[in-house]
Order: C-alpha cells, then structure tokens, then sequence
C-alpha cells in the first residue's frame, strides 16, 4: 500500500500504515448487510462499495511526539500459521511500506495493544531464520491489565497459535509492560478503557495544544456502529457491555470535538462525531 495518511493533533503526528483493505465484513459484525448498510446513507462513498458491502482496513498507527515513535496495534502479520484462511500464511509488503513511510523498527519504543486479538498483535513478532523474534526490538509492549490477565486464563486452540507466534516470544524477551486500563503513557497520550470487545480493551486517546484524537481498537469496528450502537460483533466478550461502551464513547467524544481515527476504518479513516437525532454520524473531511 502506498496511500500513508497521517493526522496533525497538536505537537502529536499519527500516520497510517495499511497492511490490506476489504470489502464485506459479516463474518464480524452480523448486521453490516448491505440491505441495512445501504439506508445509512452518510456510509457513501467511503465505508460502503457500490454494492453497498462494508469496507474495512487493518493498519498500524505511528503515534509521534518529539523523540517518541509508538506504534498502536500491529495488524495480522506475515507467516503466521493460523486457522483463518484468508490470514493464513499472510505475505503483504507491510514492513517495506513501514520503512518507506520514514520509520524503522529500530527506532520504536513503544507499542500500544488495545487488545490482544490475532489481527491487532502480527506484526509483534516477525520470522527470523525459523524463529519469531520481536519486530520492534527497542520497544516495551504495553497491555492492559485486565486484558493480560484475561487471556492467561484461555487456552483453546486459536489463542495458543496467535499467542505462541505473536506474543509469547515478546513475553519471553522481557519486552511486555502490564499496566493499568487508563495509564498514561506520557504527557499527551494516555489509554481510555473501553471495554466490552475484550475485557481489558483500550482506544488511545491524544491530547496536545488543545486538541484530541483518539485511536478507537476494536470498541468500533465500522462507522455504521455509530448509527447502530446495539450492532455489536461476533467476536464481543461482553456484548452488552460492548454496546454501553459505544454509547458512551460516542457521547463523550461528540461533545468534545475530538478527531476519531478508527483501528479498522477504510480511507478516510478519521473524522469527527456529529449527532444525527438519536444516534450519531461520522463526519468526515470535504476533501477526504
């Protein structure tokens, strides 16, 4: 992918680096069906195709701010063997797109997981001569508490290959930082617990010269959640949890004018929350 979209929140520049973008996402949000996607008519054109199928994107956020470099999430991954077909011994150019955004691995010293699910933790680790070993080597691995202690207790199948790949050698390395569901992680960037998706789930939020942004994790899979705030996903630990998260997020970050960058929106990715009668919209830029 080469369309790197970034954001100016204050002294704070976040930038998109996009491992793939798709149509159609029923397999995780049930009601995104076109017949009820295509009525949500501010959904056009940016998060419907013409058929009226939901769009999506996994991507990475480099969050800058002066010396720092933190990347938020990191996608599905190459080579990783996992029971999802189309994630499957994934190839993409992803870290090539990385270094040709500006950044390289080295010099990252933090990575944010707003939750550990097998598409939100890949690019943790990377294949090294038969070996995974830390994609970020510099960096401390920061996860919620709750959400730790959450998946030390599963031990199906699927967790133990997305966790023996993908963060089980960062464990190994002594790379991984349990904190607190709202840590700050320095002055203009701090976790907002939202849980519900998973039970120790995050967004990011950005503070900086009096604006905000925040980075939504999977609280908000699909803009259409904004009009469907009882749409939740097949993968909720929490449904209804998910849904009381949602609306309070919505409410809170309409009222403040923050920019909202979705985890898995498709270009544009960002906008600002507007009410639309009982519900919300996501409004995005003219030019966008």
């Amino acid at each position: 992918m080469s369309d790197f979209l970034s954001w100016q929140v204050g002294e704070v520049q976040v930038t998109r680096i996009q491992e793939s973008q798709e149509s159609g996402m029923t397999w995780v949000l049930g009601d995104a069906v076109p017949e009820n996607l295509k009525p949500i008519c501010w959904l056009a054109p940016h998060f419907i195709d013409e058929v009226g199928e939901a769009k999506w994107s996994i991507h990475a956020l480099v969050v800058e701010i002066g010396d720092r470099k933190i990347v938020v999430d990191t996608c599905v991954g190459n080579d990783k063997n996992l029971p999802v077909k189309f994630w499957n011994h994934l190839q993409t150019s992803f870290m090539e797109d990385f270094e040709r955004a500006g950044f390289h691995r080295e010099e990252i010293d933090t990575v944010l997981c707003t939750h550990l699910h097998v598409d939100h933790v890949g690019w943790n680790t990377m294949l090294v001569d038969g070996e995974w070993v830390p994609t970020f080597p510099n960096a401390r691995y920061l996860v919620a508490r709750e959400e730790w202690d959450h998946w030390q207790s599963e031990d199906d199948d699927f967790t133990k290959a997305v966790f023996s790949e993908s963060v089980d050698p960062i464990e190994r390395a002594g790379l991984i930082d349990v904190v607190e569901q709202d840590a700050t992680v320095c002055e203009e960037i701090r976790l907002e617990p939202t849980p519900g998706h998973t039970p120790g789930h995050v967004s990011i939020l950005i503070e900086s010269k009096g604006e905000k942004a925040v980075i939504t994790g999977d609280q908000t899979h699909h803009p259409c959640q904004l009009a469907h705030p009882e749409w939740g996903s097949a993968a909720d630990f929490d449904f209804g949890q998910g849904i009381e998260t949602r609306r309070a997020f919505y409410a809170r970050h309409e009222a403040a004018r923050t920019l909202v960058i979705g985890t898995h929106f498709a270009t544009p990715t960002a906008g600002r929350i507007e009410r639309d009668g009982e519900v919300w919209k996501l409004v995005v830029p003219a030019d966008a």
